[in-house]
């Protein structure tokens, strides 16, 4: 929290347009002295940069006899659909495209829809509807998007208790989308919403050239690196929603409010753990049926 307080801090002193455009990617190892991180965020970038819709359907998707591909299953992960729900899905795409800028049109006319499945998604998104939807463009190379059930946000229902107006979406999809390119210096280019038999999506490329940082992985000395790329990173990605002067007033200048998120941290870690703990134990005595090793 401390690169986070400095970085909020530096930003609420600037003018309103140099905030909003300060702290490129590429300055962001010498703003937070992070330098030990160097070789680490090269080999992410290195493995990002292999991480496409083409390899994914390299693995994830065969040839059919008339030229074209589709997704193979792969059970619990990836499941084909029946057809009529694989056409409602393919059908929302059109009222996708009225969500992109008109650039994008041209591009997404060059490719056509071959195939769409379900596909199992994170941790933090259990229980909503998600597929993957192939497509071709004349030579056979592969885009997949991701067409991702947008639910109401879990903060809502609490933003009357802590004084605030609890605004109704006029589509979740649509939310999520612009809180991205807001919170995010570049957003997927083709990143829009839709509607799917009545409920909201998201759709955005599949494996869109991502990468990571597994901080488990990180070496000690890497630690503090990264959690101050990270604030730097956080605060940059605040001051695009809410007035930065705003923010650096509540963080305030002492420890208060860095001391309340490690509290936080820790009680959720012990939280998570003893969770973990009584869905093993659950599922050990069969009263929760599970596939383990997967």
């Amino acid at each position: 929290m401390g690169a986070y307080r400095r970085t909020m801090r530096l930003l609420a002193k600037l003018p309103a347009l140099d905030a909003w455009n300060a702290i490129a990617d590429e300055e962001l190892v010498s703003h937070t002295d992070a330098h030990d991180l160097v070789g680490t965020l090269e080999r992410v970038a290195e493995k990002a940069r292999a991480n496409t819709s083409g390899r994914f359907a390299a693995k994830s998707t065969e040839r059919t006899e008339d030229g074209g591909r589709r997704f193979v299953d792969a059970p619990p992960v990836l499941r084909r659909v029946p057809d009529a729900e694989a056409f409602a899905v393919a059908s929302s795409l059109e009222q996708y495209l009225a969500t992109l800028p008109a650039d994008r049109h041209p591009l997404l006319a060059r490719h056509a829809v071959h195939d769409v499945a379900f596909r199992v998604v994170g941790t933090g998104s259990v229980g909503t509807r998600s597929y993957v939807v192939l497509l071709l463009d004349h030579r056979g190379e592969p885009l997949v998007l991701q067409v991702k059930e947008a639910r109401p946000s879990a903060l809502v229902p609490h933003l009357p208790a802590a004084g605030f107006d609890a605004p109704r979406a006029e589509h979740e999809g649509r939310r999520v989308v612009e809180g991205q390119k807001r919170m995010q210096v570049i957003s997927d280019s083709l990143l829009g919403w839709t509607t799917v038999d009545g409920r909201p999506y998201q759709v955005r490329q599949f494996r869109n050239r991502k990468g990571s940082v597994d901080p488990a992985a990180l070496a000690a000395d890497q630690i503090d690196d990264y959690a101050r790329m990270t604030g730097a990173l956080l605060a940059r990605a605040h001051s695009h929603s809410a007035d930065p002067r705003l923010i650096a007033g509540y963080c305030g200048k002492n420890d208060e409010l860095d001391e309340a998120v490690a509290a936080f941290a820790v009680a959720y870690a012990d939280r998570t753990e003893a969770d973990h703990t009584d869905l093993v134990a659950a599922v050990r005595a069969g009263r929760i049926a599970a596939e383990t090793g997967v």
